[in-house]
């Protein structure tokens, strides 16, 4: 009785092609294959960037962090805020910045983030580390601390400043909310050229400008007419601003 099967099993194995022979190994590779896709579905948009392992597949609501032209997402599963023009994410003790809601992603070095976003309290991270235990909710996390003292010597006094000074929060780019997952541009230029035609903030941190100045080659691209020129006389102020924040708010 073992024989005939066997036999059967060998004159299958015979009749087979070369190509069919690869047939099991191809479904093993789709196989494998799978579970990577449909992580990459779940967690992040195949885009130009670092995924940095969150989805964001509507616009958020962003609300204002109270006293500070921050903006963060209350109801987010990230430490997710908005600032000067650009997303923010803090996520494995590392920042990561975004001109769109839900990516790409580029990393940012610490010593680059503007002191504003490291300036929001603990209480609105939502994905807190575990480091952040024990510090007042109330506080800015204690960076240097944490960092070190290289940080710190760099940034003497970068959580004392003038609330008053502080400059007006950068306005939502509402236009991105036209764009769910289904319609999210695919490309790095249609992004620009959708941000070109809808949002005409001008971008006061040095970071920010740079990034919006970079193409997709890492050339400076040319501002679009209109965007030199000055928003209700602030750019004086700015100036000023950024001065007493170096100087903690000191004049």
């Amino acid at each position: 009785m073992n024989a005939h099967p066997t036999t059967f099993q060998r004159l299958r194995l015979g009749s087979l092609s070369p190509l069919s022979s690869l047939a099991p190994l191809a479904l093993a590779v789709l196989l494998l294959g799978a579970p990577a896709a449909q992580a990459q579905v779940t967690l992040g948009i195949a885009l130009p960037g670092i995924d940095i392992g969150i989805n964001v597949p509507v616009f958020p609501r962003l609300v204002l962090v109270p006293g500070q032209p921050v903006y963060y997402d209350p109801n987010g599963q990230a430490n997710y805020f908005f600032y000067d023009g650009l997303y923010w994410v803090f996520r494995d003790d590392s920042w990561y910045e975004s001109s769109w809601y839900n990516g790409p992603w580029r990393s940012v070095d610490r010593n680059t983030v503007p002191l504003y976003v490291l300036r929001v309290p603990v209480r609105y991270y939502r994905r807190p580390p575990a480091y952040f235990r024990g510090w007042s909710g109330n506080a800015a996390p204690r960076w240097g601390e944490h960092w070190g003292g290289d940080w710190e010597q760099q940034h003497p006094s970068w959580n004392q400043w003038n609330r008053r000074q502080a400059p007006p929060p950068a306005p939502l780019p509402i236009y991105q909310r036209q764009y769910p997952t289904q319609r999210y541009p695919q490309a790095m230029e249609q992004q620009n050229r959708i941000r070109d035609e809808h949002y005409r903030f001008r971008p006061r941190e040095p970071v920010t400008q740079q990034r919006w100045q970079r193409d997709d080659h890492g050339a400076a691209k040319p501002q679009a007419p209109g965007r030199v020129e000055r928003q209700d006389g602030r750019d004086d102020k700015d100036r000023r601003d950024r001065k007493d924040e170096q100087s903690g708010g000191r004049r």
